[in-house]
């Protein structure tokens, strides 16, 4: 072989031929440079979110505290008073009765899905499908849906049970997903610990895998409960808008965003409305407050345990 047939051709230059450190380094470059603009734009996103919830916060504060006033807070509800109460009451036996039907079932079938069955088989998924498409329907639908069958078909009535009872439907999809995946985020050293001493499956669940899932659990509990509270359009099919304290189940109840929305849609007590909103965040804020302090308190006995 020549001389000639190892030399660069005739108008190369040896600048064009680049080293592999060179490369690499302005790979590197280039990453560090995507790196800082991903950081960047997930700060920007993280500001606005957090500027459009304090903007919304703050409105409903500004325009709705300084009409806050103690008849508000009577007990009977008249057309002078606007009170509240009885509204707020019927909210709170609405979330009771709702998580008492929806939490047990949403609990068991999580707990079913992950020891009990094998993991990605057809039931499993079709089930989680179910759930996903369920937690995506509007509330509307599940009104209509409550009207048809609880009010209609099986004679409740605008009552306290048609609602709570399309409330449980409607919150039972997050409360199953979210107690699904607080349950397969506990290690599986913990079940295998357990069975290794000697505890069966149930016991197992109970005593090691819910204690730990605790925080996953609580998350969707909180979530079901701000659903309830936000909750209208639903309810104004199911349980109806009677401002008074029921006397039993199958009376009409009017919940605090029901009476809110009456107040704003009558147009003539859109204060009263801010006053109810207002009430209605700082509600909603010391219960996820409270508990995420009992869910901590909880996680910190179990590991000093």
């Amino acid at each position: 072989m020549s001389d000639t047939a190892l030399t660069p051709a005739a108008g190369t230059s040896q600048v064009g031929i680049m080293p592999n450190g060179l490369l690499e380094m302005r790979a590197t470059k280039r990453a560090a440079a995507r790196a800082r603009l991903q950081n960047v734009l997930v700060k920007v996103a993280a500001a606005l979110t957090a500027a459009i919830l304090l903007f919304i916060v703050g409105y409903i504060l500004i325009m709705g505290i300084p009409h806050i006033s103690p008849d508000l807070f009577a007990f009977v509800y008249n057309s002078t008073n606007l009170s509240l109460m009885p509204a707020l009451i019927n909210t709170l036996i609405m979330i009771v009765f709702s998580l008492a039907i929806a939490f047990p079932l949403g609990l068991g079938s999580a707990i079913y899905l992950v020891e009990y069955t094998k993991r990605d088989n057809r039931f499993v998924k079709m089930i989680r499908l179910t759930a996903e498409t369920l937690a995506g329907i509007p509330s509307i639908v599940y009104g209509l849906f409550g009207l048809l069958f609880f009010v209609t078909v099986l004679g409740w009535g605008w009552s306290l049970l048609a609602g709570a009872f399309t409330l449980a439907i409607m919150i039972l999809p997050v409360i199953l997903r979210t107690s699904e995946e607080a349950l397969k985020a506990v290690p599986d050293s913990y079940r295998e610990g357990s069975f290794s001493l000697g505890a069966g499956r149930l016991r197992t669940v109970i005593r090691v895998l819910l204690p730990a899932a605790i925080p996953g659990i609580a998350a969707g509990i909180i979530l079901s409960i701000g659903r309830i509270f936000g909750e209208s359009a639903a309810l104004i099919y199911t349980a109806g808008a009677v401002a008074a304290i029921p006397e039993s189940v199958f009376d009409s109840a009017r919940t605090l965003s029901v009476h809110m929305w009456v107040l704003y849609s009558e147009g003539l007590h859109g204060d009263k409305a801010y006053a109810t909103a207002a009430v209605l965040l700082g509600i909603v804020v010391i219960i996820n407050i409270f508990s995420a302090r009992v869910a901590g308190r909880i996680t910190k006995g179990e590991k000093h345990a």
